[in-house]
């Protein structure tokens, strides 16, 4: 559905602004529900945790690699993401604790890496990266859309640094259930290049230290 491109609603973003949720420059004036979006970005930005099963696809010029995750992430930072499928890769597990990232499968005994280094290809897959991102990004959008049959509001931010394919992101989020459906990650020129279509989200839930540690 192509949105009409509006200015900024001013009336809207100080309404929100002003309550201390997240920024926003609303471009579809008609198809926002205010009382959607305040709910969404309270439930966002009172976000501590979350747990999701997800699709995820990189696509490169070479081509698409698709995967299945289960994802565990606290607002804090730490991170758990283990690949389900396909078959050749089910088992591997990356997790952070904040400070230190390792990468392991619990199938293959005595193969550990420590101290692996951040990328954003993994990092930006998560719904808490994408929050902290819009909080600090200066230029930052809300459109209405759907996902599915479901009505959806579509956050976007700007993701930071120099990466030469991740430039910005949209964050659709179910109208209904508040929940985060779609994250789409673009290059400069506008082309999708990481997809994670969430099949289940819950939020806030108590996640165990021991998610985090690659003995676990």
């Amino acid at each position: 559905m192509m949105l009409k491109r509006l200015g900024i609603c001013v009336l809207l973003t100080a309404i929100f602004t002003g309550c201390g949720m997240l920024p926003g420059r609303v471009q579809d004036e008609e198809g926002i529900e205010p009382n959607v979006y305040t709910q969404i970005q309270k439930a966002l930005t009172e976000m501590k945790s979350y747990r999701s099963s997800a699709a995820v696809e990189y696509i490169s010029n070479k081509g698409t690699n698709k995967y299945e995750i289960l994802q565990a992430s606290r607002a804090t930072g730490e991170y758990r993401v283990e690949v389900t499928g396909p078959e050749n890769v089910a088992g591997n597990i990356t997790v952070s604790d904040g400070v230190t990232i390792h990468q392991f499968n619990p199938k293959v005994a005595g193969r550990v890496s420590v101290g692996v280094k951040e990328n954003q290809e993994r990092s930006e897959i998560f719904v808490t990266s994408f929050v902290h991102n819009y909080l600090r990004s200066q230029e930052v959008s809300v459109t209405a859309g759907s996902f599915g049959e479901s009505r959806a509001t579509v956050l976007e931010a700007i993701v930071p640094g120099d990466h030469p394919y991740l430039a910005t992101e949209k964050l659709w989020v179910d109208n209904e259930t508040l929940k985060p459906v779609k994250l789409v990650i673009y290059d400069p020129e506008g082309g999708e290049r990481i997809i994670v279509t969430f099949n289940t989200f819950e939020y806030n839930v108590e996640l165990d230290d021991s998610l985090f540690s690659y003995s676990h």
